[in-house]
């Protein structure tokens, strides 16, 4: 019996490693509350999002372990950074368009992007919105057209409906049908999620 069930499990891991977008990934600029950190991870998780990078210079860092919705800090990586512009660097040289949300009169429609294309979205602060040191460097803004009175979404529920639309386009192209990881990639994963 618990033979069949670790087999199980080890073909549910597999079919999710093969779906992981590794060019697909957030940015979280400051978020401060722990809930909505840990609604954005579910999401990640949902919507194949490998890693994602945590830009924390003046928020405290998020308290996730005591959260029942944190479970999915499981399996996405976090990867912690304080130098803003280098993170950015870093990302591009892997080749990233790098987007950050905003309302400024150059922002476009979430539906103008190509999510198809390596893809970095910033998700800015709650209250004070993108860090001035990571504007200064990302001019692509992108909103999500609302027709009501609210003038915008909670960033949880922003970073779900990017995420979805990444989804759309990359599974229209066939990009959850090919592994995004090298072979070799894959089986340390595999390695590693099977011990977790």
């Amino acid at each position: 019996m618990s033979k069949s069930i670790t087999e199980r499990r080890k073909q549910r891991i597999d079919g999710v490693l093969a779906c992981r977008q590794k060019d697909l990934t957030l940015v979280m600029d400051n978020i401060w509350d722990p809930h909505n950190v840990s609604a954005i991870l579910r999401s990640c998780d949902a919507f194949g999002v490998p890693r994602v990078h945590l830009y924390y210079t003046h928020s405290p860092w998020p308290d996730l372990a005591k959260k029942s919705s944190a479970s999915a800090k499981k399996w996405v990586e976090r990867v912690r950074h304080q130098d803003g512009p280098g993170m950015i660097q870093g990302l591009r040289d892997q080749g990233c368009q790098i987007l950050r949300t905003g309302f400024s009169q150059t922002a476009r429609p979430v539906m103008d992007f190509d999510f198809t294309k390596p893809t970095a979205v910033i998700l800015s602060n709650e209250h004070q919105g993108t860090a001035p040191e990571l504007a200064e460097v990302v001019p692509d803004e992108i909103y999500i057209p609302m027709q009501g009175m609210v003038q915008s979404f909670n960033v949880s529920v922003a970073a779900a409906i990017i995420l979805y639309q990444a989804f759309v386009q990359r599974n229209a192209a066939g990009m959850y049908d090919t592994p995004g990881f090298s072979e070799e990639e894959l089986e340390r994963l595999r390695r590693e999620w099977y011990e977790r």
